[in-house]
């Protein structure tokens, strides 16, 4: 639209414009129905008279009035193209934008940049933000990590940090989304109200389930909640992903109980690799469940501690891990006849730092398998491969392997000119071995040495090779791929085998051959009984590690191709009591560190979108909890009235508190909305400035009264 000048000339002091408006706008989209608009205008522009004809709008007036009346009507006009239409509410704070950016205080955003970005069209219906600040809140929402939005009820924080939420999902920005409200303690403070937990808490969040329902399709929403994607849950539920406070943890010096650890410990990531403990967080008493894989590993854990899982759907459809909840799995185990959620293990062999050991730890592998070491004389070995007392002789420095004869063996020490007639001599191995509290030990007694255990990977492969050279061997079955496999009456050696395998990535699955009415074995032409239980531990470790270096054994490993990809599958959740417990923040990537059994699982969330709502409600232990669970790849947008705090007398708000602490903080903004962005019913923002004032005079006599 272009300013034309008339014949007759206004007044001094005075302009007129003239309008036209495109044939294909109707008027109506620019006067209003019944001319509603118009009539806003002229409210805000008495200075100017106003003539509508046709399709053309003259107004004569006060220069400067007119010519931000122009601007508003070019403003209309670049709305009204994007198909959108222009209301009352949107023109009046069109005209506030505009006189406000006369003034030199108005923004660098023009109103038709406001009222036209879209963020979600679903249903029909298109959500955009309504203001100025309420277009700058979700532009931070783009633009960092961290958001809280604070203002009055009726302002839009929830609802358009939702739309932004679900915008993410759908745009696979992020794997899931987080909705939770401090609104209720959830089982501490609705036990004489009728239903279950769930149906008690329902009230309290029943305004999140509706601004869903407003953005998705509805029949959607219950496929969705129910695989995770969506969560909708009180805050104490966000707390609560727990472990009992003696489950053990793994750190570089080896297991510990979680609750002995403090911010800064290290303990083990995903990768093997040491990661710190950022933050610790006691939760109290709580219901707890025994997770169990297949393999017979097992944890201890609360209804809502997190797991990295995937189905077998996932991986043939090349689909990221998901995260469930304990609870979310109980009862939906199995699919057909196979287990339903795989675990992750460890992408690389754990790092422990290297200790110094007092022998070879392949040669001790060997001498666990098939050697005498119970101290009464000199230490012997057994075996039918001479490729195993070469290598003996060549690691271990001072020592000659003789044959007794058939496939036994002494380990004799080789005399020095140094040895004095009638001293006693010092045997390298059995001197090694009483170091490492081994010698004396028989058969079913056998174990590993912690100073072996929890080495680096090189020295616990070495011993698991010798331990496989000498008593164990690759078993070949047709059409499948080959097993590992170990056999011991130690059930310490057994459980140590185990620990080994699984540090190296690996998993192993025991079972036991009983004793009694076993057939005997033949040893020099007679039976020999069997006096103890045999522990059998088959293993799979992963592509890359090689579980033998005897020649025959490696030979036939690899022509049956190898062992296979360990796998290890949730295989029951049974309640198991109730327990003090802890949970737990880590710095890793994923979020990931290892518990009992080498098992993986995390408390934090990654690739997700969390919005916690009312957060003026939040203590500042809660406040804290809440963002230190921010993960890799996650949003999380925090918002609140700070005038409309519900805690119990003396509990500061965390909403309140946390505006010190954070403000300035890289990656975390505040955005402040007013009254003027409440979009609900117009006197709700009336409302809200007369309580203001209210509040302002309050504090202003209270402060005049302490003076006298």
């Amino acid at each position: 639209m272009t300013q034309t000048p008339t014949a007759r000339t206004p007044a001094q002091g005075q302009s007129r414009a003239h309008f036209t408006v495109p044939a294909k706008h109707p008027m109506v989209t620019v006067l209003g129905s019944g001319d509603a608009l118009l009539r806003v205008i002229e409210k805000a522009f008495p200075a100017v008279d106003i003539h509508v004809r046709g399709n053309e709008i003259s107004a004569v007036g006060d220069a400067d009035e007119v010519a931000l009346l122009q601007r508003l009507f070019d403003e209309m006009m670049l709305v009204l193209r994007t198909g959108q239409p222009m209301t009352e509410d949107s023109v009046e704070r069109s005209i506030a934008m505009l006189r406000a950016s006369e003034n030199g205080s108005g923004p660098e955003e023009t109103p038709a940049e406001v009222l036209t970005q879209n963020i979600l069209s679903s249903r029909g219906r298109t959500i955009r933000p309504k203001t100025l600040n309420q277009k700058r809140y979700v532009d931070a929402i783009d633009k960092h990590t961290v958001v809280f939005g604070i203002g009055p009820a009726g302002t839009g924080k929830t609802y358009l940090a939702m739309a932004k939420a679900v915008q993410a999902l759908q745009s696979k920005q992020v794997n899931r989304i987080i909705l939770t409200r401090p609104a209720v303690e959830a089982g501490e403070r609705l036990g004489f109200l009728p239903g279950t937990l769930y149906e008690k808490i329902d009230p309290y969040l029943r305004p999140l389930y509706d601004a869903l329902h407003d953005m998705l399709d509805p029949d959607s929403i219950p496929r969705l909640m129910a695989a995770g994607t969506i969560e909708v849950a009180p805050l104490a539920y966000m707390r609560g992903r727990a472990m009992p406070t003696f489950t053990k943890v793994l750190s570089p010096d080896g297991w510990r109980p979680i609750g002995d650890l403090r911010v800064g410990d290290l303990v083990i990531g995903s990768n093997g690799e040491p990661t710190p403990v950022l933050g610790v967080y006691p939760q109290g008493e709580k219901d707890i469940y025994r997770l169990s894989a297949q393999d017979g590993s097992w944890t201890l854990c609360c209804g809502e501690h997190l797991w990295t899982v995937r189905t077998r759907d996932d991986k043939r459809r090349d689909k990221p891990w998901r995260v469930l909840e304990t609870q979310e799995m109980i009862g939906n185990l199995r699919a057909a006849h196979y287990r339903r959620y795989e675990l992750p293990l460890l992408t690389a062999p754990v790092c422990f730092p290297e200790r110094e050991v007092p022998t070879d730890p392949y040669v001790l592998g060997l001498l666990l398998g098939d050697g005498c070491v119970s101290g009464g004389g000199t230490p012997s070995f057994t075996t039918a491969d001479p490729e195993l007392i070469s290598a003996m002789e060549a690691s271990v420095p001072g020592v000659k392997v003789r044959s007794r004869g058939g496939y036994n063996y002494l380990i004799n020490r080789v005399p020095t000119p140094n040895d004095v007639k009638g001293s006693v001599l010092t045997h390298p191995v059995k001197q090694a071995l009483r170091a490492l509290g081994l010698l004396g030990t028989k058969s079913y007694s056998k174990f590993i040495p912690d100073d072996y255990r929890y080495n680096s990977a090189d020295v616990r492969l070495a011993v698991l090779q010798g331990l496989l050279d000498s008593d164990g061997g690759p078993v070949t079955q047709k059409d499948r791929t080959c097993r590992i496999q170990f056999s011991t009456t130690s059930i310490l050696l057994r459980d140590d085998v185990i620990a080994l395998v699984q540090s190296l990535g690996g998993v192993a699955y025991t079972s036991r051959r009983a004793a009694e009415g076993r057939k005997p074995g033949r040893a020099n032409g007679r039976d020999v009984h069997h006096r103890r239980d045999s522990h059998r531990v088959d293993i799979r470790l992963p592509e890359g590690i090689e579980p033998f270096r005897l020649t025959r054994k490696r030979a036939k490993y690899h022509e049956a191709g190898g062992g296979g990809r360990p796998m290890r599958f949730i295989d029951s959740i049974e309640p198991a009591g109730r327990e003090e417990t802890v949970c737990i923040q880590v710095a890793a990537e994923d979020s990931l560190y290892v518990t009992q059994d080498y098992l993986l699982t995390h408390n934090t969330l990654n690739d997700a979108f969390i919005i916690l709502d009312e957060a003026q409600n939040t203590s500042p232990e809660q406040m804290k909890m809440f963002l230190t669970r921010l993960g890799f790849d996650s949003k999380i947008v925090i918002t609140g009235d700070v005038t409309q705090v519900d805690l119990p007398g003396g509990t500061k708000s965390g909403l309140r508190q946390v505006q010190s602490i954070l403000e300035g903080v890289e990656d975390v903004h505040f955005s402040r909305l007013t009254s003027h962005d409440v979009v609900r019913h117009k006197l709700v923002g009336r409302i809200v400035d007369a309580y203001e004032r209210y509040d302002s005079e309050q504090g202003t006599e209270n402060g005049s009264h302490k003076r006298k």
